[in-house]
This record gives structure tokens, C-alpha cells and sequence, in this order.
């Protein structure tokens, strides 16, 4: 029997923004839980520092630099590309998406978000991606009362045309799981399996919490009152999404994914205060955050909960991405696409990974935004902050910080990943270009 997915994720939330990863003041309680009972991922990267290229490396198990969104409010999901949910609904799965897209805009109708409304030419919506039920924006929204005080006025969008009028109010997390509460209870009810993707906007500024989740952090300024609110009432919603597995049977049998998709917003790193508003995110001791390839920018929390296939507890110290999340679920369904559909995947298969038969990964992980590139195997790590600055090279496993470049000590290491680099680079550019797609440019 194939399982269950729910693929969950956060905006902006850092590394260090858990209990588990020894956040002093932060609640998390059931995240910790997870990561007790679960699989704890140390070394889990999120595809790009910024939030839509991470968002279409889960769907795709592709880098960003192969389908065209190269940063926030950038392109949209192409139709050629091949989406977990498509595949999914092949096998019989039910689909549904809830929360934050940001892979391509809404409507064609009225200003939505950023990019929105008429004359756009990024309308990409998660139905023409595979999703049958949805409950979508294309922007973050405000982490509490979502409808007021908007930067880019925007809506929850559940089809062509249609968008959420009630119910809207509160916090936004809360908000989200109650429309993806019901198409994972409709689901059992038909017996049929489900690929849920739930994509907080939490902590994504505009920060804002409410409520008892204030009061929990009374004893901060008023920015971190928002900020570990905002997350606390995030967390909390996960404790009401595996309670509800719980009760319909299905715990066992559903992969429960969780991650944030890039590291905190703002300046500065660690627990200490940030300069700047409420944006008070944490990258733990890494350095570097969103929008960097420092550790800090792209290293997240990452777990897994899925009790009938791992039921004991264990830590993964392996780097793991979030492009190895199609490529994994395509091996517990023993997929494989067609010739003609076949393209570079920047994902491996997790299974041998958490199995125990795999200790290290198979190929590196590749980076690129903007102006920066990095790569990274299971020890080694390039930086380059731009094409004139040169090669900075990090012992991730000495030095898990990068507070020591010793490019100049083991100049072999840089050109060998130099190298690979280069060559991952080309690959992507070919796929820019459409190489993956010819045979297929007629569906």
C-alpha cells in the first residue's frame, strides 16, 4: 500500500528557530516531539536562500536554475516541468496544496499579490500544477488577521476565479489547516491516498501574532513577542495536524515532511537581537541568512515522521535537500518516468539514507542565486560571493561555522569542486535553455 505524503514547510524560518535546536526561548514543543520520534535531518538544505526556487526544488526535485524561478518574484512553474502531484494523481492520489505557492500568479483577472491581475505572463497556478483542491496565495500574507494591513493586497485563491471569503480571520496558520484538515479527512473517508502540501507563511514578514501567543512571550519586546508567537501558534498547528492522523488511523502510514525553505530574514545571526523590526529569526550558531549561501541561508530544519516505515528514532547526519524529496517519493512509489519525460534530477533517493545503507551522499549538492555559487559534499564546501571575488572552501565537518576559508591549504579540493561545479552549471543552463524538454513540447 503506497503512503500518505504531506510535504510541510515554513517561510523564513532559520535553523535555530526550533526547541530542538536549542533555541533558548522559542516554544516548539511539537516539532521537538517530531524530532524525538522521528528522523532529524543535521545537514538539510534547502535548494536556494530565498523562497520560491526552494518551492519548486519539492515539486520538481529540480535546482531553480533549470526551470527559470531563480529568486522570489521571479518566472513560474513551467508547463513542461513534471510535479510530484501530477505523477501522484496518476497513481490515484488525491492532491491538494494549502498556503503560500509562490510559483506562478493566480489570476489573470484582478491584481493579486505582486505580479497578479491582468497582462501578467507568470500565471501558474497550483490547479494547472496537478493540485485538485487548493487553498492558495501568491505572496506571503500577514501572519495574523492575513486580510488587514497587506503590503500587496492578496487572496486565498480555491480555483479559477475563485477565491476564500470567510474564515479569515486569527492566525494564519490556524487558517490554513482548516482547509487542509478536511481534504485529508475526505480522503480517508474515500479511501484513496493523498499528497498534501502545506506551506505556511509563517514567519514571513508582515509578523504578526495575537492572543494567548503573545502572552506566552511576555516577558519580550514587542518584536519577539511577534516572532516566537507567530512561530509558537505555527508549531502548534503541526501538533493539530499528526493529533488528527492520529485519530483517523493513519499516522503510521504517512510520510510527514517538515521544513523551512530557506534561513531567517534580516540582519545579523544567532539567538541575539536583529537589527530591524520584527524579522527576529535565528540561524543558530551557522553563518550567514536568507538571501546567502553561507550555511546559515540555506541549512534548515528538516524532519520526517513516518512510523511504519522508520518507527525507531534516529539521526541523519548525511546532507539531504529539499530536491531529494521527489526523487525519494518516486522510490517508495517505484516510479519511473517514461524515456521521453526522462531530465536531470539534483535529488537522490533518501531511502538508503535513512535505510542506514548509505552513509554519505552520492553526488554534491549544487548552489547557485544571483551572483553567489557554492557546493558542498559530505565535508568539503565552496563559496564565491560574486564572479570577481574568488573560491572560499569550508571543512564543514571541522568547521561547521565556515569561520576558517582554507582555500589556500588544499588548493586540489577547490579545483576538483571548481570543476564539479562547472559542470552542474552547464547542466543547469541547458535545461534553462528547454534541452530537457523537445520530445515532450506537444503535451
Amino acid at each position: 500500500m503506497r503512503p500518505n505524503i504531506i510535504f510541510c514547510m515554513t517561510d523564513d524560518q532559520g535553523w535555530g528557530d526550533t526547541g530542538y535546536n536549542g533555541h533558548p526561548r522559542l516554544r516548539t514543543p511539537h516539532l521537538d516531539a517530531m524530532s524525538r520520534e522521528g528522523t532529524r535531518f543535521d545537514r538539510f538544505y534547502a535548494a536556494a536562500p530565498v523562497c520560491s526556487p526552494t518551492r519548486g526544488s519539492v515539486v520538481t526535485g529540480r535546482h531553480p536554475y533549470r526551470y527559470g524561478i531563480t529568486f522570489a518574484n521571479v518566472g513560474h512553474m513551467k508547463r513542461e516541468e513534471i510535479t510530484v502531484a501530477e505523477i501522484a494523481k496518476e497513481l490515484g492520489y488525491r492532491t491538494g496544496h494549502f498556503g503560500k505557492w509562490h510559483l506562478g500568479t493566480l489570476t489573470r483577472d484582478i491584481p493579486d499579490g505582486r505580479r497578479g491581475g491582468p497582462g501578467t505572463t507568470d500565471y501558474s497556478p497550483p490547479w494547472d500544477n496537478g493540485f485538485d483542491v487548493c487553498f492558495s496565495t501568491e505572496i506571503a500574507m500577514p501572519t495574523w488577521d492575513p486580510m488587514e494591513n497587506q503590503r500587496f493586497p492578496g487572496k486565498y485563491w480555491t480555483g479559477p476565479g475563485e477565491f476564500a471569503t470567510d474564515n479569515l480571520a486569527g492566525d494564519d496558520s490556524r487558517i490554513v489547516m482548516d482547509r487542509a484538515l478536511p481534504f485529508i479527512r475526505a480522503a480517508v473517508d474515500a479511501a484513496e491516498p493523498f499528497v498534501a502540501v502545506i506551506w505556511f507563511h509563517s514567519p514571513h514578514e508582515p509578523v504578526r501574532s495575537g492572543g494567548t501567543y503573545l502572552d506566552m512571550y511576555a516577558d519580550q519586546d514587542e518584536d519577539h513577542q511577534h516572532y516566537y508567537g507567530c512561530v509558537t501558534a505555527m508549531d502548534e498547528q503541526m501538533g493539530r495536524l499528526r493529533a488528527e492522523l492520529q485519530e483517523l488511523g493513519i499516522a503510521a502510514t504517512t510520510m510527514l515532511w517538515f521544513c523551512a525553505d530557506n534561513g531567517p530574514a534580516g540582519a545579523g545571526g544567532g539567538c541575539e537581537q536583529v537589527p530591524g523590526g520584527r524579522q527576529q529569526g535565528s540561524s543558530g550558531p551557522f553563518r550567514g541568512r536568507k538571501g546567502n549561501l553561507y550555511e546559515g541561508g540555506v541549512r534548515v530544519p528538516g524532519l520526517l515522521v513516518w512510523p511504519e516505515r522508520f518507527p525507531e528514532p534516529r539521526t541523519v547526519d548525511v546532507p539531504c535537500s529539499t530536491c531529494d524529496y521527489f526523487t525519494t517519493v518516486m522510490d517508495v512509489w517505484g516510479y519511473q518516468l517514461p524515456d521521453a519525460l526522462r531530465r536531470p534530477y539534483d535529488g537522490i533517493s533518501l531511502l538508503p539514507v535513512l535505510d542506514g545503507k548509505l552513509q554519505s551522499r552520492s553526488h554534491r549538492i549544487g548552489f547557485q542565486s544571483a551572483n553567489q555559487m557554492a557546493m558542498t559534499d559530505n565535508r568539503y564546501k565552496i563559496y564565491r560571493g560574486g564572479a570577481d571575488q574568488p573560491f572560499e572552501l569550508y571543512d564543514l565537518l571541522e568547521d561547521p561555522y565556515e569561520t576558517r576559508d582554507i582555500a589556500d591549504q588544499y588548493p586540489a579540493v577547490v579545483q576538483e569542486l571548481c570543476e564539479s561545479l562547472k559542470v552542474w552549471r552547464e547542466s543547469c543552463a541547458a535545461s534553462a535553455r528547454g534541452e530537457d524538454y523537445p520530445r515532450i513540447a506537444s503535451c
